[in-house]
């Protein structure tokens, strides 16, 4: 399963030389990665307020390949890689046409609501394959 989000460069995500500051692509990330839930059916809202669970990135490893400049529209591609009982790593990639520009691989968890890690629940586990 892949999502694909887009977004465009504007002057706030760059540094000086135009080129996007490298913390800003894991902000697009992130939007893609919300976005992707919200495509899913899963409402994070709820999930809070009702069950007082939130998703939250374990961890995550990151590859800056080329830069990308003020003005760009880019795509974030969204894949789901593994889903066990307790995490989902998913494969990130953001493009300029169909150029890799950034990679990322991120392990998302689960926290109920004393903080602590919880398995991930069945709705969950059965609509991110």
């Amino acid at each position: 399963m892949s999502h694909r989000f887009t977004c465009r460069v504007y002057y706030e995500d760059t540094d000086m030389a135009g080129i996007v500051y490298h913390a800003n692509f894991l902000k697009f990330i992130e939007r893609a990665r919300s976005e992707w839930v919200t495509s899913l059916g899963i409402d994070q809202r709820v999930m809070k307020e009702r069950d007082g669970q939130v998703f939250v990135v374990r961890r995550m490893e990151c590859d800056f390949l080329k830069p990308a400049h003020y003005g760009e529209d880019l795509e974030v591609v969204t894949e789901t890689q593994q889903v066990t009982g307790a995490r989902m790593v998913l494969r990130q990639v953001v493009r300029r046409g169909g150029e890799a520009l950034f990679e990322a691989l991120v392990t998302v968890v689960v926290l109920g609501p004393a903080g602590l890690p919880l398995r991930l629940p069945a709705e969950i586990r059965r609509r991110v394959h």
